[in-house]
């Protein structure tokens, strides 16, 4: 994932707004008034698509030697009419999207809403103090560092911190701006300590219902990952009753290299920890990874391999990662809530000792 780009849209770019934000007076309401002007103008449609790479050249037709009508930088958002087979014939996906400016390949594009949500005024009361697990419900949301100097390598490395359609959080205080809007504070619960405001009308609280399990009656389940078909199968005894597509460890790197160290593990592994958002960091300089607020996390190996939410790219169906099973949110999110061990929704995360929970079993067709 990349974190540059130029903006268009007429809006102040990021990076000024970063700056602006903190050479500006130390106060809360300073910083929030610069986050209200650069309240986003999505397009106005159910469905949206956000750049999730640093440029795409926008075709005329789905196919990869199309003429380019239109170049898009990074977090652009654009209206996401229909997908089409298309050619693209040096990868594995074969998907485009057509939007409202033309055709986009679609591992490019993350499918995303724009779905503003009524900010609460209190936080809940819960055993691990006031606070709620949000998700973004927007394409995405800017932030402004609350305790500077940034800890986590991924506000480090940006000028322009921002969270993303499906990232999950957990909020520790809202306030109110002087000119109206509600702001909540991220805390991550398993990050570096950073703290950072955003508009919060851009998050959605989870509720009960998202973490409610699935079948929690059956034990004898089971998932099946395929890295050959880059598939994901749950199965309740010998019956299927959940299907997927995902993104396993990849085999290559941007050069072309081969890099085993990024295969996922094949073999049965028992899941032995689940969070509803964990920090996840990884790799090493030039491939390494820093990301905050990833969701639905189903550890099951002892060197941190989980399938989990995705929101960085859109390729499912190839292998992309590092190692982990990425999926796409409603995907990660039903493996979560049907694979054992149950999760309390608060504190949202449960670690079990051997035999572990359901089995994890990657396999090579």
């Amino acid at each position: 994932m990349t974190s540059g780009g130029a903006r268009g849209r007429g809006v102040i770019s990021r990076r000024a707004f970063l700056r602006l934000g903190l050479a500006a007076s130390a106060s809360l309401g300073l910083k929030r008034s610069w986050l209200q002007r650069l309240a986003p103008p999505f397009p106005d449609s159910e469905r949206l698509g956000r750049v999730n790479v640093g440029k795409v050249e926008v075709k005329a037709r789905p196919d990869i030697n199309a003429l380019a009508v239109k170049t898009l930088y990074e977090d652009a958002v654009v209206v996401w009419l229909r997908e089409r087979t298309g050619s693209n014939p040096m990868r594995m996906n074969q998907r485009w999207v057509e939007t409202d400016v033309g055709y986009i390949w679609a591992p490019y594009l993350q499918p995303v809403r724009n779905v503003t949500n009524t900010p609460v005024e209190t936080l809940p009361a819960t055993s691990i103090g006031a606070g709620m697990w949000a998700e973004v419900t927007v394409p995405w949301i800017d932030l402004v560092l609350d305790n500077p100097p940034p800890r986590s390598p991924w506000l480090r490395n940006t000028d322009s911190p921002r969270l993303y359609y499906s990232q999950i959080l957990w909020i520790d205080q809202v306030k109110k701006d002087d000119q109206g809007p509600w702001w909540y504070r991220v805390n991550e619960k398993y990050g570096y300590g950073d703290l950072l405001w955003g508009r919060g009308d851009g998050f959605r609280p989870l509720t009960p219902d998202d973490m409610s399990p699935i079948s929690p009656e059956v034990e004898d389940k089971r998932i099946v990952v395929d890295v050959s078909y880059q598939t994901l199968a749950c199965f309740e005894g010998k019956r299927e009753v959940y299907f997927a597509r995902i993104s396993s460890g990849a085999k290559f790197d941007a050069a072309g290299n081969a890099i085993d160290k990024w295969s996922t593990p094949l073999g049965a592994h028992p899941i032995w920890r689940k969070a509803v958002s964990l920090h996840m960091t990884g790799g090493t300089t030039g491939g390494g990874y820093d990301l905050p607020g990833i969701g639905w996390t189903t550890l099951f190996t002892g060197g941190g391999v989980a399938i989990h939410s995705t929101f960085w790219h859109n390729n499912f169906g190839e292998p992309m990662s590092h190692g982990c099973v990425n999926a796409q949110p409603d995907d990660a999110r039903w493996a979560f809530r049907w694979s054992l061990p149950l999760v309390d929704p608060i504190p949202g995360d449960v670690t079990v000792t051997m035999p572990g929970g359901t089995t994890v079993e990657v396999v090579e067709s």
